[in-house]
């Protein structure tokens, strides 16, 4: 079950789904009330990871790969055909109760607030739900008024927030009780480019501020750069790659964006293979090489071939490009 070195230890997880198969229109709805046929579609296949007190990890993979699978296991709503979960000492599916004191979730847009409600009514609710004692509530609140400046809306009915303010309170609802560890399922999905930011930065201070251990998946590769320490890629239900986001970019940067300014360049260039046009212009040029096939060295020998050169510039490709390049092969 893991180490007392990893908060969470999860140990070769499986889960399957049986889907129904039907034909399209009433004939084949009624062929399957006479006899369903039914699939079976394995959401998560053997995966394994540990996970230390503190650390940032992002959770990231294409859609289908069984990211919300494992989340929703990790945080006791679906229950796995086999493998083991340990988070915190803590098996999720055992002991709900006292696995609840140590875990806090967002999913999405989901609020765990009561809608019709103030925010400091909602928060009532979950310090008599969590059993927070007058004390430590009070500093906790007192502590996200100085982050998340929830005072601001504090009298405000749920419904009347603007979806900045509804995520700042319910992060700060998801953390009320000192969870040791925090899962954030597309935690910033329809938040504006600020507020992603001012997003990003909270979750940096409470890792900083508490050692709250963060598991974060996004679709937003902004929110992984910004937060996550550690990357564990996933696809068809199976781990990729774990490691350091660091240590990713440089195993799968092979992709690299170069633009060229030329004094006066050929009308026709001839690219030889690893290099792909992806915009020209005049005197410009802008091509994504592949340095597994074409090395920079010769590609620097082939330029000049190509016309007066004014000035090279190389980047790396973002991790965007890399995770989509992946996702393609």
């Amino acid at each position: 079950m893991g180490s007392q070195k990893n908060l969470i230890s999860v140990c070769n997880l499986n889960k399957s789904f049986k889907v129904l198969q039907k034909d399209a229109g009433v004939l084949g709805a009624l062929k399957a009330l006479v006899s369903a046929d039914y699939k079976i579609i394995e959401a998560v296949k053997g995966i394994s990871f540990d996970i230390g007190r503190g650390e940032m990890v992002g959770y990231v993979g294409p859609n289908g790969a069984g990211k919300s699978t494992t989340i929703k296991m990790l945080s006791g709503i679906l229950y796995p055909d086999s493998g083991t979960i340990s988070v915190a000492g803590v098996n999720p599916f055992r002991d709900r109760k006292k696995y609840a004191m140590k875990l806090g979730v967002m999913f999405g847009q989901r609020t765990q607030l009561w809608w019709d409600l103030p925010v400091s009514e909602s928060f009532d609710l979950l310090k008599s739900i969590y059993r927070i004692d007058n004390k430590r509530y009070s500093e906790n609140i007192e502590y996200f008024n100085s982050l998340l400046k929830i005072n601001e809306f504090w009298s405000q009915p749920v419904r009347r927030l603007s979806l900045g303010q509804r995520v700042r309170a319910d992060l700060a609802a998801s953390l009320l009780h000192d969870p040791e560890v925090l899962l954030l399922d597309e935690p910033t999905i329809g938040l504006d480019v600020l507020a992603r930011d001012a997003f990003r930065m909270m979750i940096k201070g409470i890792n900083n501020d508490r050692k709250t251990t963060v598991l974060l998946t996004s679709h937003d590769l902004g929110d992984i750069e910004m937060i996550a320490q550690r990357l564990i890629l996933i696809d068809l239900g199976e781990v990729l790659y774990d490691g350091s986001l660091t240590g990713f970019m440089k195993k799968y940067s092979h992709l690299s964006r170069v633009t060229i300014q030329f004094q006066k360049k050929d009308k026709k260039i001839d690219f030889p293979k690893g290099v792909s046009l992806i915009e020209s212009g005049p005197t410009r040029v802008l091509l994504e090489v592949d340095t597994r096939i074409l090395l920079y060295k010769d590609l620097l020998n082939l330029i000049p071939r190509w016309g007066d050169v004014k000035d090279i510039h190389m980047e790396l490709a973002s991790l965007e490009e890399i995770l989509s390049q992946i996702y393609r092969h």
